[in-house]
Order: C-alpha cells, then sequence, then structure tokens
C-alpha cells in the first residue's frame, strides 16, 4: 500500500463525484497524501492546462491518467462533458495550475454545473497564494481581509482601482506580474505611502522572497535589485493601524479640521498638519483625505 493510500484512504471517496483538487504553487512537496490518493482513484483529471498537470502527474507515477482540458475559454463547454461522466458513476478530479481552483483561476463554472446537476463536489485542500502570503505578513488586523487578483491591466480602470485600493482601510490581497510591478509600486507610494506592504516573491520556490515595507518606500526598494522585480507577486496591503473593515469615522473635531485643511492645501500637507493638531493616526487621516477627495 502506498504511503498516500495509507494516510488517507479510510475516508470514502464517492463514485459519480468532481474532486476538486488544490496543486502546488511551487514546491512540489506541498502536494497532499490525500490530493495523490484521489488523483489515483479518478477516472479522469479534467485542468487548466494539461502540458502542466501532466508533469505533475508524471511525478507521482499517475501518468496514465485520461486528461480533460477545461480552461476559461472552454469551460462552460468542457462542463457538459464532465457531469455526462460523473452521471456514468466516474469519479472525475479538477485541477489548475497552480493552487486552489475556482480562486483565481478556472473552476467555478465547473462547479456550478456539477452542483446544479444534483452531483457532489468534493474539495481537497491545499495550497493557496493567498493565504500563504497572508500567514506570513505579520498583519494584525488581516483576519478581515479583501482579495481582489490582478488589477486592471492599464487606463482609466487601473487607476480606479488603485484608488478605491488606497481607499480601502482593510487589509487587501493582490497579485501582480513582474512587468507591472515596478508601476504598481510607485501607484502605491504616491497613493498610499504610510501604507504597510507586504511583498512575497516566488513564494514556496527556490528563490522565495517576504518582505514588508512602507509603500512609499517601495519604488526604490525595488530599484536597489533588479531580483527583486523577477518572479509572481502576491501582495498584502495591510490594514490601517486603528481602523477597522467598516471604516470607523474620526472624531468630528479631527474632521472638520482635516476638511479646512484639505481646502487649501496638498493632501499630504493637510494631512501632516491635522495629524500634528488633532493627534489622530496618520493613516486613519490620510484614507479619510482620499474618501473626501473622492466624494468631490
Amino acid at each position: 500500500m502506498s504511503t498516500a493510500a495509507a494516510a488517507a484512504g479510510s475516508q470514502q471517496y464517492p463514485k459519480g463525484a468532481l474532486y476538486v483538487v488544490a496543486t502546488p504553487i511551487g514546491n512540489l512537496a506541498d502536494m497532499s497524501l490525500r490530493a495523490i490518493h484521489a488523483l489515483a482513484l479518478c477516472d479522469a483529471v479534467a485542468c487548466e492546462d494539461t502540458r502542466v498537470t501532466a508533469g505533475l502527474l508524471r511525478h507521482f507515477g499517475l501518468d496514465h491518467k485520461p486528461l480533460l482540458a477545461v480552461h476559461e475559454h472552454n469551460e462552460a463547454g468542457a462542463a457538459a462533458g464532465i457531469v455526462e461522466r460523473l452521471q456514468r458513476g466516474e469519479r472525475v478530479a479538477y485541477a489548475s495550475d497552480a493552487g486552489t481552483p475556482a480562486v483565481s483561476d478556472p473552476g467555478a463554472r465547473l462547479v456550478a454545473a456539477v452542483q446544479a446537476a444534483g452531483l457532489r463536489v468534493l474539495p481537497l485542500p491545499g495550497a493557496s497564494s493567498v493565504v500563504t502570503a497572508l500567514s506570513a505578513a505579520g498583519d494584525v488586523a488581516g483576519s478581515d481581509f479583501r482579495f481582489i487578483g490582478f488589477l486592471p491591466a492599464k487606463g482609466g480602470e487601473r487607476s480606479a482601482a488603485l484608488a478605491q485600493l488606497a481607499a480601502e482601510p482593510g487589509t487587501t490581497v493582490l497579485f501582480e506580474a513582474p512587468h507591472r510591478i515596478e508601476a504598481l509600486a510607485r501607484a502605491l507610494a504616491d497613493a498610499c505611502p504610510a501604507r504597510r506592504v507586504t511583498v512575497c516573491r516566488e513564494l514556496t520556490k527556490q528563490f522565495e522572497s517576504i518582505h514588508t515595507r512602507e509603500a512609499g518606500e517601495l519604488p526604490a526598494w525595488l530599484a536597489e535589485d533588479a531580483n527583486r522585480t523577477r518572479g509572481e507577486f502576491v501582495l498584502v496591503l495591510h490594514a490601517v493601524p486603528g481602523a477597522s473593515a467598516s471604516q470607523d469615522a474620526l472624531p468630528p473635531e479631527a474632521e472638520r479640521l482635516l476638511k479646512v485643511l484639505l481646502a487649501e492645501l496638498p493632501l499630504k500637507q493637510a494631512v501632516a498638519l491635522a495629524a500634528e493638531a488633532s493627534g489622530v493616526a496618520r493613516n486613519a487621516l490620510y484614507q479619510r483625505a482620499l474618501q473626501l477627495k473622492q466624494e468631490g
């Protein structure tokens, strides 16, 4: 009996069910024994990219399994074929290229179709870059977080998304591509320089790095070493200290003072003076100033 079967075999693995399998985000050793056992039992493996999943299955001696391509361009149509397989009593697994399916990768439409057909969906948890980044960020207010994935690539949509990101006082997790990380760092430095940001690069891989800086420091920090802009990025924008996701109001006196100063001075200068005069945390004032600017 294999190690995976010995560890996971006591649980039931019903036929006619879809097994949603989380896969490693960079380190093959993070594959769970239960996931390996379920893949071994399944009649077919649906996947985002057959080439990527073929390599994963080969590593665990499962390369004989039939592969079904289910990606963002064919997911709705491919789901019907998988439902038919399940109705015949087959077990089918679904795996994205890396991490947990249906979070930032395909899979949600497939799961919805299987559920709509009255069939079972069994999740097999595992690696998630979002949770991995949060666990290493040290954001004490991060239990209530928002995940937004990739920002729009360019144009007005990206600017609007960045403004909303900076105005949100709670913890936010986002992804970024290497060719846009420097532009994102500059945008965060301008929008919320005092906010702490944890930059996670190449999580779980050989050259993994995790660093936390104030947003205002990020552009210079990235420029110090070309390697800091290479790889896949997950960023945690920390919560504003003392603020909650419900955006607690400023004391009335501080609110009035901030509005008066904003009418006469640039934002950063108004915030600095309001913080000195009122004793309210600069971060809280900064976020409120951004909101007031957006409100017009």
